[in-house]
């Protein structure tokens, strides 16, 4: 395993402990929500707004690491506020102050992700960016599994009491805090350049520089995610089917097995064969997914989907990263990444709160049939455009 170095250990064990916190939260977020009087409308647009948040934030910082040549303060900083954000939307149940701990959690994602996936890409060789990817989400949904077990465990013994369980949360996110002040900056990321103004809105100047490939990739991405709605509505899904809290986490711990299983293994067939193919597969297989999750109302049914949800994850996320950066400069990573995040949470915005309305006015049903086609769309544009098969390395410049 020498393509996996201390650094990239450290920040895996970093995204595994903040996940442990984050993801005890996932399953129960939207039965939070709703206990306390949330419609589907309501939780759609609050998950999209921040997501949307998280995304511009992340182009910002992203910019603003690069621009520095810091990463370890922006990794810092990130996972500390997003620790301290969590227990926050339990204090006052409405729907202003929820949007603010949301937000803030969002934003301490949109501080360290550019910065820490520039280190991962820093770190790695070009023909194993997508085996570095791999592993790090595989380490990252470990924490994505053992998180709602604990939620499991705890709703168990204290059925319903949501509250306890936001404010547990904060401990293992203190963990994954501690554990950032053992990354460093290279001396080599500590160079002089000159100093620009960074907009949190920005006039996309990368665009203008960017390959030709890393436009078509974003293109198609953007149109996918217009219409991929926060996961929240799988959760609800489920529930609506008469699933309880316990069969619920129970197959969301299976999901993030799975995806803790797999994504390392998908990434080094990713090098191998190509990120592009395994791209492709994985939106085959969300399509699948999502026409399934429209049309059944069974719980072993929705295991076997979520079984599948978890390998199209491997095949999307860490794939997707990995490959923006390997056709984008090196000396952009993070304002590559970023930029692409910052455009795709407003499309999360729309589409989350498009999922919501949707579901409101004419069914569930509709929902996961329109976002299972929008797939389909984006499997032929990416899979016809010739850009997007030539390959690009990442320069050194």
């Amino acid at each position: 395993m020498k393509a996996i170095t201390r650094a990239i250990w450290i920040l895996s064990l970093i995204s595994l402990f903040n996940d442990v916190a984050s993801e005890m939260l996932i399953p129960i977020m939207p039965l939070y929500l709703k206990s306390i009087g949330f419609s589907v409308l309501i939780i759609g647009i609050l998950e999209g707004v921040a997501e949307a948040v998280a995304g511009l934030s992340k182009g910002y910082f992203g910019k603003l690491s690069d621009q520095s040549g810091n990463r370890a303060p922006f990794v810092q900083w990130g996972y500390g506020l997003s620790a301290l954000a969590k227990p926050i939307v339990v204090f006052i149940a409405n729907p202003f102050w929820v949007l603010m701990g949301r937000t803030f959690d969002k934003i301490g994602k949109g501080l360290r992700t550019g910065a820490r996936d520039a280190i991962l890409s820093d770190e790695s060789a070009h023909a194993d960016r997508g085996k570095v990817f791999g592993f790090h989400r595989s380490m990252d949904t470990v924490g994505a599994a053992i998180g709602p077990s604990i939620a499991l465990i705890f709703l168990y013994y204290n059925p319903a009491n949501y509250r306890s369980l936001f404010l547990f949360s904060i401990f293992p996110g203190i963990v994954a805090v501690a554990l950032t002040f053992l990354i460093r900056d290279k001396k080599t990321e500590r160079e002089n350049k000159p100093k620009q103004h960074i907009r949190l809105f920005p006039r996309f100047d990368y665009w203008k520089r960017s390959t030709p490939a890393y436009k078509s990739l974003v293109i198609g991405l953007l149109f996918f995610a217009l219409f991929n709605s926060s996961d929240v509505f799988l959760i609800l899904k489920m529930k609506q089917s008469g699933a309880s809290d316990m069969m619920l986490i129970g197959i969301y711990i299976f999901y993030n097995l799975v995806y803790a299983l797999t994504s390392f293994p998908v990434g080094i067939i990713a090098d191998k064969i190509g990120l592009k193919k395994i791209f492709i597969i994985g939106l085959i297989i969300f399509a699948f997914v999502y026409f399934g999750m429209g049309v059944n109302n069974t719980n072993y049914i929705y295991a076997i989907l979520l079984f599948f949800y978890g390998i199209y994850n491997s095949c999307n996320d860490g794939i997707s990263k990995a490959w923006i950066s390997k056709i984008s400069d090196k000396k952009d990573t993070a304002t590559a990444i970023g930029m692409f995040s910052g455009l795709q949470s407003i499309a999360t915005l729309l589409a989350s709160s498009l999922a919501g309305l949707i579901w409101v006015e004419v069914g569930s049903l509709y929902t996961f049939v329109i976002t299972g086609s929008a797939a389909l769309v984006v499997i032929f544009f990416i899979g016809l455009n010739k850009t997007l098969s030539v390959p690009v390395t990442n320069q050194i410049k």
